[in-house]
């Protein structure tokens, strides 16, 4: 998860725990988290609680789901199709991409200027 969303959301920065693992981010450099936060993600009348990374790292994305809600929701994900399909009340269940954004979003990632050391603030509260 990244700030902004981390913000959106009115969390607080006492409400994450520690996550000490450095990551990996899509420009290659190490991030160190600030922490994680366990926050209960609905998908439908579904709904999992799901441990969120939170980063200070430029992403045109607001947070990256990972497997274990994937896993947690039964689910089966389609990049081709842009779809993620799962079981929920006796039913199969489909939450629909959008290729248009999913393409401006890589565009995005791509275009973007990393700051500058100097211009940088990891200080900054979320």
């Amino acid at each position: 998860m990244y700030p902004d969303l981390y913000k959106g959301l009115n969390l607080k920065p006492e409400g994450l725990t520690p996550y000490s693992s450095p990551l990996v981010g899509f420009d290659g450099k190490v991030v160190i988290p600030r922490g994680q936060i366990r926050l209960p993600v609905q998908a439908s009348t579904k709904i999992v609680e799901i441990d969120f990374i939170v980063v200070d790292a430029y992403s045109p994305y607001t947070a990256i789901m990972a497997r274990s809600w994937l896993h947690a929701l039964g689910a089966v994900p389609s990049t081709l199709h842009q779809k993620i399909k799962y079981p929920s009340e006796g039913r199969v269940q489909e939450i629909l991409g959008d290729q248009s954004v999913a393409r401006r979003c890589l565009v995005a990632a791509i275009q973007h200027k990393p700051e500058t050391e100097s211009s940088a603030h990891p200080g900054e509260d979320l």
